[in-house]
């Protein structure tokens, strides 16, 4: 129960995020699930209140401002306040057609930045004043190991997430005097439900041979850190870009 008593919304749900908000609620925290299929959303949060938590889901698109404020109010609203916003929702529109930097179109490009780093940027803006109220919070980031890979294709989705490294140390720095601690937490390869129905098993096990420890990562990895991450154990922990991999990258 380290999250007890703590207002956490969670903005993207699916296969990681469903673990986060079933992780934060399981630890105590009250939880606002937010995605842009918001029929999903409320059915994870009715499951989660079915076994004794405490949630709510509701639409959220990440990349409208409105929305966006709509979900921080609904936890103020709801619950008394937030003390942490976990950003996890991702545009992958750049790797449908295969394109490098030269092939790329432009449009996939846009749309990419428009969700990943213009929505992660409206997340911060709403959610650190609602933090800021309540005295302090933690921001938490997902990213990805695309960022240090150096992929042949995905070019946009790669600079779009080395943006949140950006704009996390940014949050880290302005607002640490102010009690708000900002991380990213950069998964490898994750195996779950969507996962397994459109990637070949020969795939998956060149993805897991890339591993230190050969085998692919699961939701509950990424959970387990964010958990830290929000609760008063990870306290002296920010600016910092955690992966949670497998040691697929290992650097510094």
């Amino acid at each position: 129960m380290r999250l007890k008593g703590k207002v956490i919304v969670v903005a993207g749900a699916g296969g990681i995020g469903n673990e986060l908000a079933r992780r934060y609620a399981g630890e105590g925290a009250a939880i606002v699930l937010g995605d842009i299929d918001g029929a999903a959303a409320k059915t994870v949060a009715a499951e989660i209140t079915g076994s004794g938590g405490n949630a709510v889901g509701t639409a959220l698109d990440g990349a409208d401002d409105a929305s966006v404020r709509a979900a921080v109010d609904l936890a103020v609203s709801r619950f008394g306040g937030l003390d942490g916003f976990h950003a996890n929702f991702a545009c992958f529109r750049d790797g449908e057609n295969g394109e490098d930097v030269l092939g790329l179109p432009l449009e996939a490009y846009d749309d990419v930045m428009r969700v990943n780093a213009r929505g992660f940027v409206l997340c911060t803006r709403r959610a650190v004043p609602a933090m800021l109220a309540r005295g302090g919070g933690s921001m938490v980031y997902t990213g990805s190991g695309a960022v240090y890979l150096g992929e042949t294709v995905r070019v946009a989705y790669a600079m779009s997430k080395a943006a949140v490294h950006a704009l996390m140390r940014h949050v880290a720095h302005r607002f640490g005097p102010n009690g708000i601690r900002a991380n990213v937490i950069a998964p490898g390869v994750i195996t779950h439900r969507r996962f397994q129905e459109v990637v070949p098993p020969d795939v998956a096990e060149a993805f897991k041979a890339q591993t230190a420890i050969r085998r692919l990562g699961s939701p509950s990895d990424i959970a387990a850190m964010g958990a830290l991450l929000m609760s008063e154990e990870g306290r002296y922990i920010t600016g910092q870009v955690i992966s949670v991999d497998g040691g697929a990258t290992l650097r510094p």
